[in-house]
């Protein structure tokens, strides 16, 4: 990963102007392997200090024009994912999952809110996963993850995932060394399971310093709007912040294999982290490169009969 420190018809071509004019600067400006190529995180050890939380890589441009390259993906990552709709509605058995991991305020709802909000609700299937049940316990900790899984032709988002297996439990001590530690290659092969059936695997860990953490959490406790976001549990993780990233280490290092890598998103500018998700979503539905699916009845005969009418 490079590392680096409405309104009346004559108001709109500028914007329109302006959001092709920043979309054209950010294409440009990851070409040659893309997004994905430049935050994959490469196999082996990583430490996520080196990992600059502000850095903008990938995007020569402001806030402004950031925002405004997200919004001239809107109509290219809808046409790739109602390609892949069709395409699972004909048969297809190819489905995208992204997965969201990262601290308290790093922004997965955003994420979600500006991203998945350019797509078609009818193609998605967007999961949160809060603290299993009894019941769920019972059934061992990827029962739940495998009914969320997304169908054919369908993009499923996890707002967390079976990755608080192995993060949340490590640091709470919710169960022994012994489970958590067979879990990576438990994950492992289950994310092998999904690839070998068709699910197409994006994995995102949203990096936050614990400054910007600080900075949002307050801004919640300073504006009412925002109280109903606030969870006072945040602070007690907060104060085991060093056990998470030793716990985020080993989660990126074990579960980084070819077919289901990581992605470490730079989190402390917001517009850049919805952007950059945004993008590599994008860049792999058009890898996956799914097609309108071929009538199967005879269109000439159609248009005769519906001209009949």
């Amino acid at each position: 990963m490079a590392k680096q420190k409405k309104g009346d018809k004559a108001s709109k071509k500028p914007v329109v102007k302006a959001a092709k004019a920043a979309g054209t600067k950010a294409q440009e400006s990851v070409a040659g392997g893309g997004l994905r190529e430049l935050l994959r995180v490469p196999a082996g050890e990583i430490d996520l200090t080196t990992y600059d939380t502000r850095s903008t890589a990938g995007f020569s441009g402001t806030k402004d024009d950031g925002k405004d390259a997200l919004a001239s993906l809107g109509a290219e990552v809808s046409d790739w994912q109602e390609r892949l709709f069709a395409e699972g509605r004909s048969g297809g058995e190819r489905s995208v999952l992204l997965v969201l991991q990262g601290m308290d305020t790093s922004g997965k709802g955003g994420v979600i809110r500006h991203g998945a909000g350019l797509m078609d609700p009818q193609g998605l299937k967007i999961t949160s996963f809060k603290a299993p049940t009894p019941a769920e316990k019972r059934r061992g900790f990827l029962w739940r993850i495998r009914q969320a899984v997304p169908g054919g032709g369908m993009i499923g988002i996890f707002d967390r995932s079976h990755y608080e297996d192995v993060l949340i439990a490590r640091v709470r001590e919710l169960v022994t060394p012994n489970v958590w530690t067979r879990r990576y290659d438990q994950i492992n092969d289950f994310e092998a399971e999904l690839t070998a059936s068709g699910v197409k695997i994006v994995k995102c860990y949203l990096h936050i310093s614990p400054e910007e953490q600080r900075t949002r959490l307050e801004a919640r406790l300073d504006d009412p709007t925002k109280y109903w976001k606030y969870n006072p549990g945040d602070v007690d993780e907060r104060q085991l912040w060093p056990d998470y990233m030793d716990a985020y280490h080993a989660a990126i290092e074990r579960c980084n294999t070819p077919d289901a890598p990581w992605y470490v998103i730079p989190s402390d500018r917001k517009w850049y982290r919805n952007w950059a998700v945004t993008t590599i979503l994008l860049e792999t539905l058009k890898e996956l490169n799914p097609q309108w699916p071929a009538a199967d009845f005879d269109v000439e005969k159609e248009k005769k009969r519906l001209a009949a009418t």
